[in-house]
């Protein structure tokens, strides 16, 4: 990946079931050495991700991190990596995106999980969702909501085994 593009990976490990095939490791690279961070939260890197287009991320925005500590995660095929796009909105209170990699690993669906363990997957389940469930709803509240999903980095795509 050219490190002068970085954006916001997202990580997977390679396994079957669709919880285990839910991106749950966020890390991002920093600007100036270009080393990953992981960042421990899915909040916390949803908020740096929110704000890269104005504020780069460099190591010393993670507590107690330089650029002269080794990186805490090595862009390699070990996991797939999948990039977010910069500046997308944190998940609204109340609710976790949740991300999960095809088992073929040709793309990546985008869900709303409800605090009852309900999935949204379009919009029009979070607009129906809101207005049966918040009394203040306005349409200016699916601004928070984004299925824009990452892409898939193809050289950490696992090659298929021959038989």
């Amino acid at each position: 990946m050219d490190a002068s593009s970085s954006a916001n990976p997202t990580t997977l490990k390679r396994k079957g079931k669709t919880s285990e095939r839910e991106m749950g490791i966020f890390a991002v690279q920093c600007e100036e050495c270009h080393k990953w961070r992981q960042i421990e939260t899915q909040e916390a890197y949803e908020q740096i991700r929110r704000r890269l287009l104005e504020d780069k991320f460099v190591c010393m925005q993670k507590e107690g991190t330089t650029c002269e500590d080794a990186g805490d995660l090595v862009y390699d095929s070990s996991r797939v990596w999948a990039v977010d796009k910069r500046g997308l909105p944190e998940t609204p209170r109340g609710f976790r995106r949740s991300l999960v990699m095809k088992k073929d690993y040709s793309k990546v669906d985008a869900y709303y999980v409800t605090s009852t363990g309900r999935k949204l997957k379009m919009y029009s389940e979070v607009e129906d969702f809101l207005k049966a469930n918040d009394p203040d709803y306005d349409s200016r509240m699916l601004e928070d909501f984004t299925f824009t999903v990452p892409k898939i980095m193809e050289k950490t795509v696992p090659k298929p085994t021959k038989e």
